[in-house]
């Protein structure tokens, strides 16, 4: 197996002190990471291999860092050599909360009470030291919609006026930044481990995949744990749990227009990122998500927030294929 592991891994490996270790390739996700289970004598870890120039571990460790510090479960980095695209992390096991669900679908109301209240202790936190989440990030990320997912179905799509159609929808959430919060871009059940609290007290949903954070609106993460892409998410569970955080947040009268402001920006860019993946990556398993994703922006364009952005829909996609929820991509 050897052969297939990447150079340098022996010597990073002896460099943290965990030289002769076995590893164990584990399969991996849309990007160009890698991960790999090592284990020496009765210590186990998890090593990200992070390349130069496709990847940038950097960010990953600085996020982990402020979490860790903010009382929040992500991974110990026990050694790193970002420059070369290695981080040596706690292995938060494999009880991930999507595989859990799928063997006790009974558990999801407590998995997802749970996971809506990490979110909450999380928001209660100053802002991290991260970019923030823009209007100029807001309109790159739905753009990918037109650049990716329309020309796949032969749609010629108005580009310019769906983006002044987002700037206007946008416009009153960006207005109003005094609600900001660390956002972690990617909070949903294939990125959140089931562990017990730790020795410091910090919570029992390990977090993972969270390098992208920014600083932005509460309502993204929920958005993004409760309009899975991956998953189905009921809207009675959905509102069961929006209910919930609002019970214990201190949301704004613009809250619920905000989510569903961020729900359909959100998965206007999945929609275009899952077909980039499968046009410019050779990825065409993430195809299979898309309706799921349609139907969820198809909910959030109903709001009365969403007005100009719906009205874009009505004009440039075809009812034929917003009615099949997304159509098969060809």
């Amino acid at each position: 197996m050897s052969e297939l592991l990447p150079a340098g891994i022996d010597s990073f490996l002896g460099n943290a002190g965990w030289g002769g270790a076995a590893i164990d390739p584990i399969p991996g996700d849309a990007s160009f990471r890698r991960y790999f289970r090592v284990a020496v004598e009765d210590r186990q870890a998890m090593l990200m291999f992070a390349p130069p120039p496709e990847e940038d571990p950097a960010p990953f460790i600085h996020v982990a860092r402020w979490l860790r510090d903010n009382a929040m479960r992500a991974p110990e980095i026990y050694a790193q050599d970002a420059a070369q695209g290695w981080v040596l992390i706690e292995d938060f096991g494999d009880e991930r909360m999507r595989d859990w669900l799928d063997a006790n679908p009974q558990g999801e109301t407590g998995a997802y009470t749970d996971a809506v209240d990490a979110l909450a202790r999380l928001h209660t936190k100053p802002a991290g030291p991260f970019a923030p989440y823009d209007m100029e990030v807001y309109a790159r990320e739905a753009a990918l919609l037109t650049e990716w997912y329309c020309p796949a179905m032969h749609i010629e799509a108005d580009a310019g006026s769906y983006l002044s159609a987002w700037s206007e929808t946008l416009a009153p959430l960006v207005a109003k930044p005094s609600s900001q919060v660390t956002v972690l871009r990617d909070y949903h059940a294939e990125n959140i481990m089931l562990l017990g609290p730790d020795a410091a007290g910090r919570g029992a949903q390990g977090l993972i995949d969270f390098q992208d954070a920014l600083v932005g609106h509460p309502a993204y993460d929920l958005v993004s744990l409760l309009q899975d892409a991956r998953r189905d998410v009921s809207p009675d569970l959905e509102r069961r749990m929006l209910d919930h955080y609002l019970a214990q947040a201190d949301a704004d009268d613009d809250f619920l227009a905000n989510y569903a402001r961020l729900g359909a920006q959100r998965n206007a860019k999945i929609v275009g990122i899952f077909a980039r993946l499968w046009k410019r990556d050779g990825k065409p398993r993430y195809l299979s998500y898309i309706p799921r994703v349609w139907e969820a922006l198809e909910r959030d364009l109903r709001h009365p927030a969403l007005a100009p952005v719906a009205a874009w829909f009505d004009t440039n996609i075809p009812r034929q294929v917003r009615d099949s929820f997304g159509g098969q991509i060809a």
